[in-house]
């Protein structure tokens, strides 16, 4: 199974949460939770279906890097959803996993088989799939914070501090993995290249809006919506940056 069935995969997988999410307004708990981890299980479906043509974890390019962030969003939303009950969550998070699934269908990039040996690493998956349910768990408290910006609602609150602290603790286990990684593949734990230099800036800033006092306080939202671009940077925008030609976090074939 190559990437040119994503598109089918997509479609199915959309079509289910969307239907999941409509049940979940209408107050159908049962079919909504039903349909949403349908639409789950058909992206993890095409991911495993990837992985085995491959040949190896797809973690490697931005687009595999995606596809698992539209799987582990959708996944996020059910369990805030099953948990908390916001009926709301399933619509959000449906879109942002249909946003990037769009993404890779209409910018394909090439997917190649071969991993340069920096990646071939007992690592390389742990590090990369953590972060990436972090990134979803952090973007779900992202808008779940926009919404209390403009409503004040303390019924989130809860959800919002167990979201940031699951998000963060996964961020750290990523970031000490990529260390131990690092230290495997280029015999330093940590260089402060652009990418790292992101990350630190990127977990102290979401670390600051956990000891914020006040639940209520809108800079404590603030913090937590600059701290979620400064992730964006962390993980696609430094690649826009002149700096990202020399990093080491640049895995291109003439890196081997």
């Amino acid at each position: 199974m190559g990437w040119d069935f994503l598109h089918i995969y997509a479609l199915v997988a959309v079509l289910l949460m969307i239907m999941g999410a409509v049940a979940a307004l209408r107050g159908r708990r049962a079919a909504a939770i039903s349909l949403s981890a349908a639409g789950s299980v058909v992206l993890l479906a095409f991911v495993v279906g990837l992985w085995v043509v491959l040949e190896r974890p797809p973690l490697r390019t931005m687009g595999e890097t995606r596809l698992w962030y539209s799987f582990f969003l959708s996944v996020a939303g059910a369990v805030v959803y099953v948990l908390w009950r916001y009926r709301w969550i399933l619509s959000f998070t449906t879109l942002l996993s249909t946003v990037f699934l769009c993404v890779n269908l209409f910018k394909p990039e090439i997917h190649s088989k071969s991993l340069m040996p920096a990646l071939q690493s007992a690592w390389f998956l742990p590090h990369v799939a953590v972060y990436m349910f972090s990134y979803a768990l952090l973007g779900v408290a992202t808008l779940m914070s926009l919404y209390c910006l403009v409503q004040r609602n303390e019924e989130l609150l809860s959800a919002v501090d167990n979201l940031l602290g699951g998000g963060l603790a996964l961020f750290t286990v990523g970031m000490l993995t990529g260390a131990l990684w690092a230290k495997q593949a280029w015999g330093e734990y940590w260089s402060w290249d652009a990418k790292e230099a992101w990350a630190a800036a990127t977990w102290g800033l979401y670390l600051l809006a956990i000891h914020l006092p006040g639940r209520l306080n809108r800079a404590r939202y603030g913090v937590i919506i600059v701290a979620f671009v400064a992730l964006q940077m962390c993980w696609w925008g430094v690649n826009y940056l002149p700096s990202a030609q020399t990093s080491e976090h640049t895995y291109t074939q003439s890196r081997e």
